[in-house]
């Protein structure tokens, strides 16, 4: 399932019959401020989460991410990626809250993102909150620029400046954009630059 733009919902539940998945990709619009909770209430449970997000201007982009894991032997991956530029900004608050029944929990966290200027701003806070003993759980977060040593092979096989840093951009967001539905996807390339 694919949410974006004016669709995300505040609240999602997976509970009732046990091994239920779910898989969602969240596109917000770029001047948003999204909040997003699914509660894991059934054991065996599984949640593949991601998001994808490009600022290219001034926008200011907020993501409030919480994953409740209330119910044991239940699983979570979520990865977010991000492209900012210009003088925009992004926050990303990731929360994994894992409750003291729910034992044999895995859940993971990651949100990367690319900086396109010096002037745009990426805020990153990814946090576990960890009740139960028996858990496998991680965060992670990173940003950084375009990397100067592939744009520096490219050029040296013939393909000219823009179009090396635009395909930079476009591997950076393919674990996510694959994801996409092929109409949604083209749109995602369209506005890469």
């Amino acid at each position: 399932m694919v949410i974006g733009r004016d669709s995300v919902p505040s609240l999602l539940r997976l509970d009732g019959a046990e091994s239920v998945r779910l898989t969602l990709v969240v596109l917000p619009g770029t001047s948003a401020h999204v909040s997003l909770e699914v509660d894991i209430d059934a054991p065996g449970c599984s949640l593949d989460l991601a998001g994808l997000y490009i600022c290219n201007s001034d926008e200011d982009l907020n993501l409030d991410i919480l994953v409740k894991h209330n119910s044991g032997g239940s699983s979570s991956r979520q990865n977010f990626l991000g492209i900012v530029g210009g003088k925009a900004k992004a926050v990303f608050n990731g929360l994994i809250y894992v409750a003291q029944d729910a034992q044999k929990t895995k859940a993971m966290q990651e949100n990367h993102t690319l900086l396109l200027s010096g002037s745009a701003l990426v805020q990153a806070r990814p946090q576990l909150e960890i009740y139960a003993d028996d858990v496998e759980c991680s965060h992670g977060c990173t940003s950084g620029f375009l990397s100067d040593e592939e744009l520096f092979y490219m050029r040296s096989r013939g393909i000219p400046e823009d179009e090396a840093r635009r395909l930079q951009k476009l591997a950076f967001i393919a674990p996510v954009s694959s994801r996409l539905p092929e109409e949604i996807a083209a749109e995602v390339y369209e506005s890469i630059s």
